[in-house]
């Protein structure tokens, strides 16, 4: 993979920073500017760094309703800390529980690539020494990352936390399984809306080993968050109370720590792409198969190594999937254990632990991090307890909680979590039932036209063609509360909170001429999650044939920022990023 071209004013924010404005008398407008503004109070003050807070509060999602008080006590850490410091808000920040299931879901992971480039632009445009980024959310999170590694300057990542669990255990997915259930007649209305009520109690990314959570605790070891980025909940438990909108005090505390070390970072010169290695990724995605995090994990640690320039694909995720026991079921694969429980029992650290005294080869202790090295967090973590967290001599699985599958109707691979699924349906053979979108399948699922047997297929949800690669939470929730014993294959994605036997990611796309676009229903398709295998039952030629006959993709959307970016997005295989 070539190195990503950087443009001229990242160079010189890389190489002077804020000292731009200390060139000279010509620069004395701009820091007249930055007076008015209270950034500095006086000419002497430009011999300080300064530090950028990059925050996402918004109060259109769950997960950053309570960042802004996270910005405040980094700002009030650094400004004590004797740097100058701007405090920016981004924008474009998109809740895919709230986007899901109508046409703003199509906007979510454009949202990424949107975030990314907005940090470029406020930085470019006024140029600091150092930055700090603040978000909790599906894309915000792997923007930053990526953001991080575009810019390359002394940067530390922060995350709200994770919402604690609702009434009774329950979570997000407890409504949309409650959909199922209720479309199936298992509970009644009242009943749905007694769970929709407390399911969600209170700030936080939604409770589970989601999409954003997953990515906040890889941040851990990717080496560009603290450790308990990704398990110190975002409020304090108020026992009794069904509403939990009280911070948690360790949250602000690992916020101010956060703005520590970052100075310290800056001090020493420390950069995003000083940490993140081939090794870092290995070591993202051997907690990845630990825990089971979301499939979306895969398509953002592709993206983020696209953007530092270093080679990665299906082939690495998969051999590391072989080699690391899948130690820990977190919610939705095990709903009783959210990630407060999680961090009880040591977090990432304790996770990484288990798999390294279990000898796991792609785990690379001596890999750098912003808080020094990785092994310095892992050795001193605590051992499995040995009901939440297992060793490697008794996992869940023997291997990693998501495989790569290849076959005729993936041949650049598609992704299945693992953990999510049963036992009993790991090798699974049935009849396609083939849908053009996701809201034409729902809507025959919730009918009862799904049957015991066979296989969903989604097409034409992808990148391209969604566009925006739609998550498929709806329908396989409601698959799985109506309890019916179905597979499903997308080249869409889905959300973290997904379980069963649901396969996404599929590469290349319909959009793209890929091979899910021939398949018919009444097809024969083959899934072997443990032999990595999926496939249908056509001859060669006759896939050749098919293809042949396909009429060419024609974008959904006609205008505006989704249309210009169907137009650029890549498939799945290489992390869904834009084409130059």
């Amino acid at each position: 993979m070539s190195k990503p071209v950087v443009n001229d004013g990242i160079k010189l924010v890389r190489e002077k920073g804020s000292k731009i404005f200390s060139a000279g008398p010509q620069m004395l407008p701009n820091v007249s500017l930055m007076i008015a503004e209270g950034a500095i109070r006086s000419l002497k003050e430009l011999k300080r760094p300064f530090i950028t807070i990059i925050n996402s509060y918004t109060t259109q999602i769950p997960g950053h309703a309570h960042l802004d008080q996270l910005g405040k006590a980094v700002k009030e850490q650094l400004e004590s800390m004797g740097v100058n410091v701007w405090y920016t808000n981004v924008g474009g920040a998109v809740c895919d529980g709230i986007a899901m299931g109508h046409f703003g879901m199509r906007y979510s992971l454009a949202s990424r690539e949107l975030i990314a480039d907005q940090i470029e632009t406020i930085i470019g445009a006024h140029p600091c020494d150092a930055w700090i980024g603040i978000g909790n959310c599906d894309k915000i999170v792997p923007a930053m990352y990526n953001a991080m590694v575009r810019i390359n300057i002394p940067a530390i990542y922060v995350s709200g936390g994770p919402m604690l669990a609702g009434c009774d255990n329950t979570d997000l997915i407890s409504v949309f399984e409650g959909v199922g259930k209720f479309s199936a007649k298992k509970i009644n209305l009242k009943e749905l809306d007694k769970i929709a009520t407390c399911a969600c109690p209170g700030y936080g990314s939604c409770a589970g080993m989601f999409t954003a959570n997953s990515m906040n605790c890889l941040g851990e070891a990717l080496g560009f968050a603290l450790p308990g980025n990704g398990t110190i909940s975002a409020t304090k438990r108020i026992p009794g109370a069904q509403q939990q909108f009280v911070v948690n005090p360790e949250r602000l505390q690992l916020a101010r720590d956060a703005a520590k070390q970052l100075i310290k970072l800056l001090k020493n010169n420390i950069r995003p792409l000083d940490i993140l290695t081939r090794d870092s990724i290995d070591n993202a995605f051997v907690l990845d198969m630990a825990m089971g995090g979301s499939t979306n994990t895969v398509l953002h640690i592709l993206a983020l190594a696209n953007e530092a320039g270093i080679k990665y694909d299906l082939k690495r995720i998969e051999e590391i999937a072989k080699a690391t026991p899948n130690v820990i079921k977190i919610a939705p694969s095990r709903p009783e254990v959210h990630l407060e429980l999680v961090k009880k029992i040591g977090g990432m650290g304790a996770i990484l632990k288990s798999v390294y005294d279990g000898k796991n080869k792609f785990l690379n202790l001596n890999s750098k991090t912003v808080y020094g090295t990785l092994g310095q967090y892992v050795k001193r973590s605590p051992k499995p307890d040995g009901d939440i967290l297992r060793t490697t001599k008794n996992p869940f699985s023997p291997e990693g909680g998501l495989a790569v599958l290849f076959g005729n109707i993936a041949t650049k691979g598609a992704i299945v979590k693992t953990s999510g699924v049963e036992a009993d349906m790991m090798t699974f053979s049935g009849p396609a039932r083939v849908y053009e979108s996701q809201d034409s399948a729902l809507k025959c699922i919730l009918k009862g036209e799904v049957k015991n047997g066979d296989v969903v297929v989604i097409r034409y949800e992808g990148p391209k063609g969604g566009p925006g690669m739609v998550e498929m939470l709806s329908p396989t929730a409601a698959i799985k509360g109506a309890g019916i014993r179905a597979a499903l294959i997308t080249d869409g994605r889905f959300s973290g909170g997904t379980r069963g036997l649901c396969i996404g990611h599929v590469a290349p796309e319909a959009a793209a001429g890929g091979e899910i676009a021939v398949i018919k229903d009444g097809d024969i398709i083959d899934i072997d999650v443990k032999k990595n295998k999926m496939d249908v039952r056509l001859s060669k030629a006759e896939i050749t044939r098919r293809k042949q006959a396909l009429k060419p993709f024609e974008l959904k959307v006609k205008g505006g920022w989704l249309a210009r970016y169907a137009s650029l997005v890549t498939s799945a295989d290489t992390g869904a990023v834009l084409k130059m």
